[in-house]
């Protein structure tokens, strides 16, 4: 494919999400509350763009490492450890901690433990000397599996109306997003991006197998590390800034890989990171501005995004 229509889908993408943020913005807009209406959702457009990128980048390059298209980054268990640590700060200190009811708190926290514990099964597992990341993605689904069933013993326990509360932090949504929070999650992920922008090149000789990429000079182990360490830190950002949107890593990307048919991640993750921000804003108009409902946009898109990953397991079923 030449470089001029390699290039015309990531063209249409930008425009496209150009169409959609200024119709985001100025749907059923009031003029006499032009400013206050523009507060509420310039931020909720900084959140979708925040969680698009962080995504998109996270599962390309999770798949890329696993050489497996229909992993994600969430089979680590950290949606599961989100609803756990939100549930938990319920169950234990009430819904009127201010570890709940702060969200700058709450998120830093959130991104920290999810962190911690990411970066913690990793290192054991290189102590080991076993380096199978599949073998990883294993713990990391039995640790998910535990902290659901924690989970779930709290929410049965604890009082119906402090359910309430918590079941408002265990959908993904964009609305009231506080602006502390968006900051400190934009620069993080300006540094993660910062931190892993000179090794996009390598994701295109890692995906051609440990070996090879050993053979043509590639440190596979120490970019396997900090590969892993990006990966764990975008999702818990994402994850903790919105909450969970399990299979929208699976359907970008698969969808970036269906449009631009290329080896190159350098053009593969431009996509998965426009589709991702699409995906997400045109959601959310639809569902908003134009259908008025009041679903979280995380149900629908684990909906669709659950009927896809069913798809592409008989797809890889065939080959």
């Amino acid at each position: 494919m030449k470089t001029k229509n390699i290039k015309l889908p990531i063209y249409i993408l930008l425009v496209l999400i150009l169409i959609s943020c200024i119709l985001f913005l100025s749907l059923e807009i009031n003029i006499a509350t032009i400013d206050y209406s523009l507060s509420k959702r310039i931020p909720k457009l900084l959140a979708i763009i925040l969680t698009g990128l962080s995504i998109g980048i996270s599962t390309l390059i999770f798949q890329t490492i696993t050489h497996n298209h229909i992993l994600t980054p969430n089979v680590m268990g950290l949606d599961s450890l989100y609803v756990l640590i939100q549930t938990a700060l319920v169950f234990v200190f009430t819904s009127e901690s201010i570890l709940v009811t702060n969200k700058k708190y709450n998120f830093i926290l959130c991104v920290i433990l999810m962190s911690f514990l990411s970066m913690l099964l990793y290192n054991l597992l290189f102590k080991t000397g076993k380096s199978n990341i599949l073998f990883l993605v294993l713990i990391g689904m039995i640790c998910g599996t535990l902290f659901s069933s924690l989970s779930s013993f709290m929410q049965v326990v604890i009082d119906p109306n402090e359910f309430l509360v918590l079941q408002n932090k265990l959908f993904a949504s964009f609305n009231n997003v506080n602006s502390d929070i968006l900051i400190v999650a934009m620069i993080m992920i300006i540094i993660v991006t910062g931190f892993i922008l000179k090794d996009i090149k390598y994701l295109d000789v890692i995906s051609l197998g440990k070996e090879q990429a050993i053979n043509l000079g590639v440190d596979y182990d120490k970019l396997l590390k900090k590969f892993f360490i990006v990966v764990a830190l975008f999702i818990s950002v994402s994850t903790a800034l919105v909450g969970p949107i399990t299979f929208l890593g699976i359907l970008v990307v698969n969808i970036a890989r269906q449009i631009m048919k290329t080896y190159k991640h350098s053009y593969t993750l431009v996509t998965s990171i426009l589709v991702s921000i699409f995906t997400l804003l045109f959601s959310q108009l639809l569902i908003e501005r134009i259908l008025n409902l009041k679903t979280p946009v995380s149900v629908v898109i684990n909906l669709i995004g659950g009927i896809y990953f069913i798809y592409l397991l008989f797809k890889e079923s065939r080959i």
